[in-house]
């Protein structure tokens, strides 16, 4: 039995079509189990990541729980409280500027919020992607309105990814062997400037796009670089690892290319 939390999510909704498709008993977690709409033979479950308390009942049976945290998630006494249900496995989401970023205020966060997974005695496995492809939906009332994305900087070349290929590297290390204590840096194919991500989806709505820098837009804040750099969606402006192949290393399928989920995701922008 594997739980997955944030089941209605980008990354959580994808993994748990995966896991019933490979014939796994899946929990879907979520504080709405009324709204959730899940594959047949997907259990929904009702609790908050924010009040592990309400995770004891969800837990139960479970051996293998996917856990993407929030800012105010107390991961160390949800994974208490799933070690106390017998559960051995934990898949968890980090990020990539853990790794490129660590001294800075977002890296240490991240950095300590790992370190519990790794403390939790259960068999931990760390996802850590860069930028998500679904981040530039925050784009489409713009490119609705006048077919113009304005941003407070050009950003820089960035390999971003398919929140589907998230949930794949993660129902791997859910399903298989031999993924206990690896952390996997994860990208999409191909580095990407955001005027390259505007065009890939003008092709797909087969009319003109275009991207403006506007830095009156800016919205830096001196105590918080890094926070400030990616704080407009999809126009990254720190420097990435660029792309790397672990993806497909793990699943043994490549990353999707951006272009194929524009396509895919046209009539989001419509």
């Amino acid at each position: 039995m594997i739980l997955v939390t944030g089941a209605t999510g980008n990354i959580g909704r994808s993994l748990v079509g995966r896991l019933a498709g490979a014939g796994a008993e899946v929990r879907a977690l979520t504080r709405s189990p009324g709204r959730a709409t899940v594959p047949a033979g997907v259990g929904v479950v009702e609790g908050d990541l924010e009040d592990p308390g309400s995770l004891r009942p969800a837990l139960t049976g479970v051996e293998a729980i996917f856990l993407l945290r929030t800012g105010d998630t107390d991961t160390s006494q949800i994974l208490k409280t799933a070690a106390e249900a017998g559960t051995a496995r934990v898949v968890t989401v980090s990020s990539l500027l853990a790794q490129t970023h660590p001294d800075s205020s977002v890296g240490r966060t991240l950095l300590r919020g790992e370190q519990v997974v790794r403390d939790s005695g259960l068999e931990w496995t760390i996802l850590r992607p860069w930028e998500f492809f679904s981040n530039l939906l925050f784009w489409a009332p713009a490119i609705r309105s006048d077919g113009v994305v304005r941003a407070p900087r050009p950003g820089l070349p960035s390999p971003a990814i398919d929140p589907r290929d998230i949930a794949s590297v993660a129902a791997s290390a859910l399903l298989e062997d031999g993924h206990g204590g690896k952390t996997y840096p994860l990208t999409g194919p191909a580095t990407l400037t955001p005027q390259e991500k505007i065009a890939a989806i003008s092709a797909a709505l087969g009319r003109p796009l275009r991207f403006e820098e506007d830095p009156s837009l800016a919205t830096e804040d001196p105590a918080d670089d890094l926070a400030a750099a990616v704080s407009f969606p999809g126009v990254c402006a720190v420097a990435s690892p660029g792309a790397l192949s672990t993806v497909e290393d793990v699943t043994g399928v490549p990353a999707t290319a951006f272009r194929q989920w524009a396509i895919e995701h046209a009539d989001s922008f419509r």
